[in-house]
């Protein structure tokens, strides 16, 4: 789950805090049980909900539907971990139709039950809606085609990320080259963004491939450090890492031979004071690298924020040459973890294409090595262009993406990267006795047959550090399907969207939910059947841009013949919004208390200007 920590857009924030706003605080109108509505009836409130029964319970002194915003407690599954695997075959071939059965997964060598198991293509990701002008006096179900054919909304969101923090100029070319050809090939429901982790780039989703050239224009190596900068003595990231993190004397030694030679002129009766250059060079170098990783990684992470919002499918594209992850290791597993349970697939592009490693270092602005530690100064040099890959490899297997490496054909690997794996299985288990402790778990995925199969799955999770209260995890669980296309049938659902023109710019569209209360588990209590329902509504443009949406909650405190009436006749809950004209996704999810069930729909309406 992606939590806001930050927003670099002011709008992006807006947006945001608007959402919240809706979510948590929910609509203000007072408990009541009114008659079904008309479209004359509507006020001209920003949106509201209201409850209609059908038929209206029996008068009673107490209260038998009833909505107010109160929070409700659920029952739901804790310490949950999805582990998304990419099966092919020793021809790359995706392997589609195994089963559950077929999978034995493993957290730090101890066998796990798979609690969950879904196998998931690109097309289950999409939902099939459909959208109607207004009929008679401008109130209309959306239930209807226009003129028989379906409305097109997106449905497919890839959102590319170019890592300007890291990259140098001859690489940012190349992949600038390859991304501008890259949209030619893109079809009418997907929408692309761009972005990059300096932030100075943002292009929001949009099918307009002149704003999206005009993006990658913009482009352009924009490193924090000082260019052509060389401290005395001279360090690498990875070999001041070395020194500080990893206490690495040979390490140690080279840097204080380095300092001898550049500060004291091949003293070595100096060799104490060269140490002590060489420790505090190294302390430099180590925040100076850790605030470059942390910046581009926050910005990556702002980027999935963003596209975890989207209605569709969604992919994210990252263009790097690499960075070394030293301090952010349980933050690139909680994205996996995140990624994973908002159905983002992770492909990442190694920048660098088919390079051979770079002993001598930068041609640009070469280092200040002495001859005693060219050697040592060649190996670190490798050893980090090596470790730059661990990144984007880990963020890619861990989400069932591809890691595109050792390659020159980026045009192809932009093509390749810009789809979902045709197959994907989503694997979920709940540790066995997990200590809340922050620690690292090793996972292994393994199928029960002897095929030589090549799986492709996350190596591991971090456990938590603390307990989330239950009721706010099932909040987020709820808002997690809210930004989703995805078909959720637990609870018997139907939604059905109507529309009544105010004027040539304001309109009122409604949002009926109407649940079967048959399918629905009830308490018995005081002679009363219980239950609790949470909806939340969420209304998005064409492009995919979350506009509005509310949270409510419905209490149903039946007496036996009203519960026989509902059962007939079902339960309708009426959500209505401000909204002008233009084509709209709707997006509805309930959840219910006693059965700690959830249904998510998906509808669409276009009212017409």
């Amino acid at each position: 789950m992606f939590y806001p920590r930050r927003f670099p857009v002011v709008r992006h924030l807006t947006v945001i805090v608007l959402f919240c706003y809706f979510l948590i605080s929910g609509t203000r109108a007072p408990a009541q049980t009114p008659a079904t509505a008309t479209p004359t009836q509507d006020a001209p409130a920003k949106a509201d909900s209201t409850v209609k029964p059908e038929p209206a319970p029996a008068p009673s002194d107490k209260q038998e539907v009833s909505s107010h915003d109160a929070p409700t407690t659920f029952k739901v599954r804790v310490n949950l971990v999805l582990v998304r695997v990419v099966v092919r075959d020793a021809q790359g071939k995706v392997v589609s139709n195994l089963k559950k059965e077929d999978f034995q997964l493993f957290d730090t060598r101890k066998t796990q039950t798979i609690s969950s198991f879904s196998m998931e293509t690109p097309e289950m990701a999409t939902a099939s809606v459909l959208a109607s002008p207004s009929t008679g006096a401008g109130y209309s179900s959306s239930n209807d085609a226009i003129g028989g054919k379906a409305t097109v909304l997106p449905r497919r969101f890839v959102s590319m990320v170019f890592d300007d923090v890291h990259l140098s100029m001859e690489d940012t070319t190349f992949v600038r080259d390859s991304a501008t050809r890259l949209f030619g090939a893109l079809a009418a429901s997907d929408r692309v963004s761009i972005n990059t982790t300096s932030g100075q780039v943002t292009q929001e989703f949009t099918d307009d491939q002149e704003l999206l050239k005009r993006a990658l224009l913009g482009i352009v190596p924009r490193p924090l450090g000082a260019e052509g900068f060389h401290d005395c003595p001279d360090l690498s990231y990875y070999q001041a890492d070395l020194i500080v993190n990893k206490n690495d004397s040979q390490a140690l030694a080279v840097a204080t031979e380095d300092a001898v030679q550049c500060a004291f002129n091949g003293n070595e009766q100096m060799a104490s004071l060269a140490q002590n250059m060489a420790t505090v060079a190294a302390q430099r170098a180590v925040i100076a690298g850790d605030n470059e990783t942390q910046f581009a990684y926050r910005h990556i992470e702002d980027v999935a924020r963003r596209l975890a919002g989207m209605p569709g499918q969604r992919v994210l594209v990252f263009v790097s040459p690499g960075f070394l992850q030293t301090t952010i290791q349980s933050e690139a597993s909680e994205m996996v973890d995140r990624a994973t349970r908002a159905n983002i697939v992770i492909n990442t592009i190694d920048a660098r294409g088919l390079y051979a490693s770079d002993v001598m270092g930068d041609i640009a602005s070469p280092p200040q090595d002495s001859f005693r530690t060219t050697g040592y100064k060649g190996s670190y040099r490798v050893a980090q262009q090596m470790a730059q890959e661990d990144v984007l490899a880990q963020l890619a297997d861990g989400t069932g993406g591809r890691f595109f490496h050792n390659r020159n054909d980026v045009d192809e690997a932009m093509r390749e990267a810009a789809a979902a794996p045709a197959v994907s299985y989503l694997l979920g288990f709940s540790p066995q006795n997990l200590k809340i402790d922050g620690r690292y778990h090793t996972l292994k995925v393994t199928l029960t047959s002897k095929a030589k199969y090549n799986i492709q799955a996350r190596h591991g999770y971090y456990a938590p550090k603390s307990i989330s209260d239950p009721a706010e995890a099932t909040k987020e669980e709820m808002r997690e399907a809210l930004f989703s296309q995805e078909e959720i049938r637990d609870l018997p659902v139907d939604l059905q969207t109507q529309f009544f023109r105010k004027d040539d710019t304001e309109a009122r569209l409604s949002v009926l939910t109407r649940l079967d209360v048959k399918g629905m588990h009830f308490r018995k209590a005081e002679g009363r059947n219980n239950d609790n329902l949470t909806i939340f509504t969420g209304i998005f443009d064409e492009n995919g841009n979350f506009v509005t949406g509310g949270e409510k909650t419905v209490q149903m405190r039946l007496l036996d013949t009203t519960y026989e009436k509902l059962s007939q006749s079902g339960l309708t809950v009426k959500s209505s919004f401000d909204v002008k004209p233009g084509t709209y996704m709707v997006r509805l999810v309930v959840r219910d208390s006693e059965g700690a069930q959830m249904a998510a729909r998906n509808g669409a309406v276009v009212i017409p200007y």
